[in-house]
């Protein structure tokens, strides 16, 4: 069992529950048992994805990540992508039994889009976009598709985030660039200034300090290693910048929740204390 968790991610998959809560705090979605459901569906496939992703990049990874479970014998490659097709049909199915038609017509695509990241798109040009595509498509689950418009600014947050941490992640064997990397953290400023304008514009204590918190500590965590893999564009500066990105993302989605619905803002501030806990201290592998 731990070297199926070990395969799909499983720690990781707390930087994912908090997209839906956005989307649906966005859209303005009650508070009931889909706010606990469909963060369950995106961490379902988002461990699809990450089992998929091992079972494609095996012989890649037997040279550069041999202690992952399928170049270091632990897990067969076709039982990592059996993992991957049942928990991608779980994931679906959550979503279709809790929120029918409006959920599932979005966890279809987002599901066909992690599939073409991992198995087409990842070593093209087209695959950063792709990978930000699918988040952007993760928050807009729990917005539903009456919900879309209304969530689409925080799908891009998300989304952007997710391209500037994609195209790091390309450099972290081999390191990146400081192009790569500056125009990562333009990213990231992009997003907070955007987020604080719109803190500004909701005028209520609440939401700006549920903002500020979530803003305030991802700014220090993932600006702060995007900047140094500017100044020293090295593979491990690149993973560094990569892991904080993946972990600094439940502050972004916090700040982005606050900002509609800051009780929700506030639980995800809390998961992402678990989560720092959780993460702290990553193995070879474990999250990238």
């Amino acid at each position: 069992m731990r070297d199926y968790l070990e395969l799909v991610r499983a720690k990781a998959a707390l930087t994912v529950i908090g997209d839906t809560v956005a989307g649906g705090a966005w859209a303005g979605r009650g508070v009931g048992a889909r706010i606990l459901a469909l963060p369950l569906s995106s961490a379902l496939l988002y461990s699809a994805g990450m089992a998929l992703n091992d079972s494609a990049d095996a012989e890649l990874d037997a040279q550069e990540r041999p202690e992952r479970p399928i170049p270091s014998g632990r897990i067969r490659r076709s039982a990592a992508l059996g993992t991957a097709a049942t928990l991608t049909v779980a994931g679906i199915a959550v979503a279709a039994v809790v929120d029918g038609r409006r959920s599932l017509a979005l966890a279809l695509p987002l599901a066909a889009g992690i599939w073409s990241y991992d198995l087409l798109a990842k070593p093209t040009p087209l695959g950063p976009l792709v990978m930000a595509a699918c988040r952007g498509l993760d928050v807009l689950l729990g917005a539903g598709v009456d919900g879309v418009r209304a969530a689409a600014p925080a799908s891009a947050a998300v989304a952007a985030h997710t391209l500037g941490v994609t195209v790091l992640s390309r450099g972290e064997v081999h390191g990146t660039t400081p192009v790569a990397a500056g125009a990562a953290a333009v990213g990231t400023a992009t997003i907070a200034l955007s987020t604080v304008v719109g803190a500004l514009a909701e005028c209520r204590a609440a939401p700006a300090v549920v903002v500020a918190a979530g803003l305030g500590r991802w700014l220090l965590l993932v600006l702060t290693a995007q900047l140094h893999a500017v100044r020293r564009p090295t593979a491990a500066a690149a993973r560094t910048a990569t892991r904080a990105g993946i972990t600094g993302m439940i502050s972004l989605q916090a700040a982005l929740a606050g900002l509609k619905r800051p009780e929700l803002g506030v639980a995800l501030l809390a998961l992402d204390a678990l989560g720092s806990l959780l993460l702290r201290r990553p193995r070879k592998g474990d999250i990238t």
